[in-house]
């Protein structure tokens, strides 16, 4: 290999996995599918994992992203324990990201502790129905009004929709301008003519859609400067995006030490399966 692990990786990497291990996996069972278990992030932001996103917000000084190695550690140790309980984390990071790297400090005290803590849900409302890899091609609208903004169109395929308590919105100020015309919003999830509705997918995390009915958003609801909120999005998934091969690795490692296990106690044809050839070959 190209590098190692030093000592305090490693025991960060154990920390993740002794402190999630005997409290996640019965409240990962006892939610509901394809809603927001907010029993599983409340439990999260005791044990400090969710604090581990938001390195100084403990102390009051929620200023810093996470190191990309920490976070990958973070995500691919979780996975080994639970792969939903790894999913909801990393879906708080990736809506609160936007906030915490181009919001204001206002924006950064009214949110980032709250999603540390378990008790507010966020969101990452990017992708449209015509708008996904290619983010410049955004259409949700905001129109000037009264000092603020007018959302209206729709998102799609949004994680956490339509649960979450805030969405990190990115939205197109400057018509036909492309990728330098839209601009990020943190927007309430209770803000009125906002919508939305589940979708019934393949996911072990809810996953909806979004209705924007000229949403109204402050002047200091903006993230960031105006029209500059593509630079505020890809910002958030450069450090995101990395460290999804970490949670498909300990995803994957999870996987091989039940197949080993259960390849050890299932007895056939006089043994344990693992003794069948084409069972260990594989394995």
């Amino acid at each position: 290999m190209g590098f190692d692990l030093d000592a305090d990786q490693r025991e960060f990497a154990g920390w993740v996995r002794d402190v999630a291990a005997p409290r996640l996996p019965p409240i990962v069972d006892g939610g509901e599918p394809g809603r927001v278990n907010r029993d599983l992030l409340k439990t999260m932001g005791q044990l400090g994992l969710l604090a581990r996103l938001f390195p100084g917000v403990s102390d009051g000084r929620a200023t810093r992203e996470a190191a990309a190695m920490e976070l990958c550690l973070l995500r691919e140790s979780l996975a080994g324990v639970s792969t939903e309980a790894e999913t909801a984390l990393a879906l708080q990071g990736l809506g609160t990201y936007p906030v915490l790297q181009s919001g204001s400090a206002a924006q950064v005290d009214r949110w980032v502790p709250a999603v540390a803590a378990g008790d507010a849900v966020a969101a990452f409302a990017l992708t449209e129905p015509e708008a996904g890899s290619d983010a410049a091609a955004l259409r949700l609208s905001a129109e000037p009004d009264s000092g603020g903004w007018r959302l209206s169109g729709q998102k799609m395929w949004i994680s956490n929709a339509p649960d979450a308590d805030f969405y990190s919105v990115f939205a197109r100020t400057t018509p036909d301008a492309g990728a330098r015309g839209v601009s990020a919003f943190v927007v309430p999830g209770d803000r009125p003519g906002l919508s939305g509705e589940h979708l019934d997918m393949l996911s072990p995390h809810p996953i909806g859609s979004l209705v924007f009915d000229a949403v109204p958003v402050r002047a200091d609801e903006l993230l960031g400067e105006l029209d500059r909120g593509f630079s505020v999005a890809m910002r958030t998934l450069d450090l995101f995006r990395p460290s999804v091969g970490a949670f498909a690795i300990g995803m994957a490692q999870a996987a091989l030490d039940a197949s080993v296990r259960h390849a050890g106690e299932r007895q056939a044809f006089g043994g344990p399966l693992k003794d069948q050839q084409a069972v260990s070959h594989a394995l």
